[in-house]
Parts: structure tokens; sequence; C-alpha cells
């Protein structure tokens, strides 16, 4: 698991000798409750990044001019956390506020433009919006292609994002395309393993979809795997997981395991995520369908 309650700790201590030391509105008090706020989105504990990123956005606004970056970074956090708490709509309203901002203060092709098209592009996946989705992701896409060397880990997270629309528009050779892509950099250039761990996911319900359920629960196990080793034990990654293969056991009628595992995935998602989440309510419908198949 990454160190995270060391990370915590120190971004705690500095904030409290910046309280000692600035004013209320400084700046750099809002940059150390975003610092702490990422923290806690890492853990997968959303809300609590919510009040974070909150109260560095109050700030911000007091004392920044309405088209600074720092603001539009501000709304990028938040609008990321409030897709990740379900709330699409909200996450979409916030995220286009930022970029009215960015296209102020940027030139067009400013590699920050494509973190944002980025979030669009998992927005409107979320929403099921496919098009739009992609899209999105292929206006980041260019964005990093002109500013980023061809094996830089953020082009492989981009090729897997747009592999995903691919899988989820039932284009399976483009999906398998964009994943490779994505493999080539991410197994040959040192990046984050927990990327890693997204393209393994997505692979696996691309070959879930179409049938080849071994080659499916190879990739999902690889995926759980590092994420088990990286993450909390009650990260909502984790339940996208156990979710995964639940419905995988399902198909091939092995009920026990995949009852043992959607529960898993429920366990955590009613301990991380509101109630009404589009994630957990999924969750509960595969619970379902296994019960009645029991």
């Amino acid at each position: 698991m990454g160190d995270y309650s060391k990370a915590l700790e120190f971004y705690e201590k500095a904030h409290k000798i910046l309280e000692k030391d600035l004013p209320l509105n400084h700046p750099n008090l809002a940059t150390s409750y975003s610092n702490i706020g990422s923290v806690y989105d890492d853990m997968g504990d959303y809300s609590k990044a919510l009040e974070f990123f909150e109260k560095a956005h109050k700030i911000y606004e007091k004392a920044l001019s309405p088209n600074h970056p720092s603001l539009a970074h501000s709304y990028v956090n938040f609008a990321a956390c409030y897709e990740k708490i379900g709330d699409y709509a909200a996450a979409l309203k916030i995220l286009q506020s930022g970029l009215q901002i960015e296209q102020k203060a940027f030139q067009e092709g400013n590699p920050d433009l494509a973190s944002t098209y980025g979030w669009f592009g998992r927005i409107y996946r979320s929403m099921k919006d496919y098009p739009k989705a992609l899209d999105s992701f292929n206006k980041s896409l260019a964005i990093r292609q002109q500013t980023l060397p061809e094996t830089h880990p953020y082009q492989a997270l981009t090729y897997s994002s747009i592999g995903d629309v691919h899988r989820l528009m039932g284009n399976y050779e483009k999906a398998f395309e964009f994943h490779r892509k994505a493999l080539n950099i991410q197994e040959n250039v040192q990046c984050n393993p927990l990327q890693c761990a997204m393209t393994y996911t997505y692979l696996g319900e691309t070959y879930r979809e179409m049938k080849d359920y071994s080659t499916a629960l190879t990739y999902f196990q690889k995926g759980l795997e590092i994420r088990q080793k990286k993450l909390p034990k009650n990260h909502p990654d984790l339940a996208i997981v156990f979710h995964n293969i639940a419905k995988l056991y399902l198909s091939t009628r092995r009920y026990n395991m995949a009852m043992k595992n959607v529960q898993q995935a429920i366990e955590i998602a009613q301990e991380k995520l509101p109630s009404n989440h589009p994630h957990l309510l999924e969750y509960k419908e595969t619970f379902e369908d296994i019960r009645k198949k029991m």
C-alpha cells in the first residue's frame, strides 16, 4: 500500500505551521488544503477529499483573480471528486467552469487542458454518453501527442481510456488496439503501477464481454494484485475489480465464487460511496442476479 498515512501526517504538520505564519486567506494555505485533499482522494476517501478541496477553493476564490490557473485547477479537483462520488451532473458543471478559465489563461495545446479534457471524457463515459467521451479523450490525446514523448505514461493513460470507451460501444478490435498501445508503454517504461492495473482491468472486461473468460480472469487477477498491494483494503477501485470478477463467475455458473466477490464489492462501496452511487446500485443488482441463480 502507498504510504498515505505518512503523506497525510507530513501535510498536516506542514499545514499547522502555515496556519501560524500566514493570513487565513493566503493562497499557500489553499495549496496545503488541496494537498491534504489529494491524499484522501488517493485513499478513496472522496467525501473527506471534497471537504479539503472545498476549503482550498474558498480561499482561491477570495485570494486570486477570476482567471487564475490555480482556480481552474481547483475546479478540476472538485469535478474529479464529484465524478468519483457519482454526482456526474455536478462534476460536469464544475469542470466546465474550470475549462472556461483555462481557455482564457492558456494557449491552445497547453498540457493542463489535456488533463481537463481527460476528465470530461471520464465524466461523459460515466454518464454513458460515449461519443462525447471519445471526443474528449481524443482532444486530450491530441495535446499529449504534441507535448509529450511517445512513451510517456500519460499517453498510455489516454490510450487506455479510449480503449475502454470503444469496449463500451462494442468496438472490441478498436478496444484491443488501444489497450495494446497502452501496455506497450506501461509494461516497458517506469510508470505508476496503478495505471497499468487500470489497463489490465479494462482488458479483463473486454475479454469477459467477448466470453473469453479464462483470459479475462487472468487480467482481472493481474489488476487486482497490483491494487491490493498499492491501495487501502477498502478502496472503491478494489470494489470495481471484485464486481467484474463476480460478473465473470456468474457467467460461468460458479455462483459461490460470484457471491463471494460481489459481497466484497458491496461491503467496500457501502463504506466508501454514497448510498445512491451508480456503482453500488449496480453491485446490488448483480448480487440479486446471483442470488436468484443459487
